[in-house]
């Protein structure tokens, strides 16, 4: 521990904690070391919102262009979709409306572990300039770089853990089912949907990053790079809409599209299904996987369900709505409930039944 206090003390001023020069996005002479960043709560905030913003929108936009736009959809790549229909662009709009609502929240408490790190004085201790928590975060290399590796692997699998469990509480109490219905909307997701939450979900699954620093020594660059990029990379996989030849649906040991699919389709109160991440030991061990039989793309194939026949007779939608200013000026759309696609596409229809029967 000692060895942590000396690394968060070198070249640490009282008003900035970009902690040393040593290259780190968070050090003092890092791409962050503006006075807006850290000085200021709103603008920590607003500055991460913005950013996160660009970068969602970029990721989602690039990858719905090229599974979406009816341009670029091929019978080689519905083969591969795990619903063979798609959303209406009214759903599509009802993603990206949701997904704008949460980055209100989705950065609350990014900005407070920034903020709080800000204003620690050179002894670890806090300043009186504002509202601020005292956290054990560094910037720069730990004492043995084997501590970084055991940061890297102890925030997935906590994070991992952390997001099933309060997913899984989502699906079992009524109380938070109300929050996290919402997302149930998107029944057939398309990659905006990753984040398309209500404001306590999104605060909820964004809180490690206030609370990591606050109980162990945290690496800054790590872990906003490992959140910013890892887990939001594989959170539009899984909303992707698609399916790869590897990993597929029966791989031992990832959750892959089709479970979260699956998941998106068939989950709702009093029935958690593939509530997991990255890793299915979790819906393993609390015994929420989905036992009926498979439907993912690669087996629909294997069933004659992915034919040529069959794809001429799917409807394509014309997404070139979402560019029109006109398509967005309507009566409630920042409700994000402006769709009526139903839930009668899976297997068995046995989700839209059970919404109804829950009261959704």
């Amino acid at each position: 521990m000692e060895n942590f206090t000396e690394a968060q003390n070198i070249s640490q001023d009282h008003s900035s904690f970009f902690f040393s020069s040593r290259g780190g996005l968070f050090c003092q002479d890092g791409w962050l070391s503006s006075k807006l960043i850290g000085d200021s709560f709103l603008w920590t905030w607003l500055i991460l919102s913005f950013v996160s913003f660009v970068i969602c929108m970029t990721l989602s936009g690039v990858l719905f262009y090229l599974y979406y736009w009816p341009s670029n959809i091929t019978y080689e790549k519905w083969q591969r979709k795990s619903n063979p229909k798609y959303p209406s662009p009214e759903k599509v709009r009802d993603e990206i409306v949701q997904m704008c609502k949460a980055f209100l929240c989705s950065n609350v408490c990014p900005a407070v572990s920034i903020y709080s790190a800000a204003h620690q004085g050179n002894d670890g201790s806090s300043d009186t300039s504002g509202f601020h928590i005292t956290t054990k975060a560094y910037c720069g290399p730990a004492p043995s770089p084997w501590y970084h590796v055991a940061e890297f692997i102890g925030i997935m699998l906590v994070s991992d853990f952390f997001e099933f469990f309060y997913h899984y509480c989502g699906h079992t109490f009524k109380s938070l089912w109300s929050q996290h219905r919402h997302h149930h909307k998107f029944f057939n997701p398309s990659p905006f949907s990753v984040i398309a939450d209500e404001f306590v979900d999104q605060f909820v699954r964004d809180s490690p990053l206030l609370l990591f620093p606050l109980l162990v020594p945290i690496n800054m660059d790590l872990m906003f790079f490992e959140f910013g990029t890892f887990f939001y990379f594989y959170g539009v996989y899984l909303h992707w809409g698609y399916e790869m030849d590897w990993p597929d649906a029966h791989h031992p040991i990832l959750n892959t599209s089709f479970q979260h699919y699956c998941h998106h389709a068939k989950g709702v109160i009093g029935k958690p299904t593939h509530c997991g991440f990255f890793f299915k030991i979790w819906d393993q061990l609390f015994r929420c996987t989905y036992e009926g039989k498979c439907f993912c793309a690669k087996c629909e194939r294997r069933k004659g369900n992915r034919t040529k026949e069959q794809f001429e007779l799917v409807h394509i939608p014309d997404y070139s709505k979402l560019l029109r200013p006109s398509f967005w000026i309507q009566a409630k759309v920042l409700t994000g409930t402006t769709s009526k696609d139903s839930n009668d596409d899976t297997t068995d229809g046995e989700n839209n039944d059970a919404v109804k029967r829950k009261g959704e």
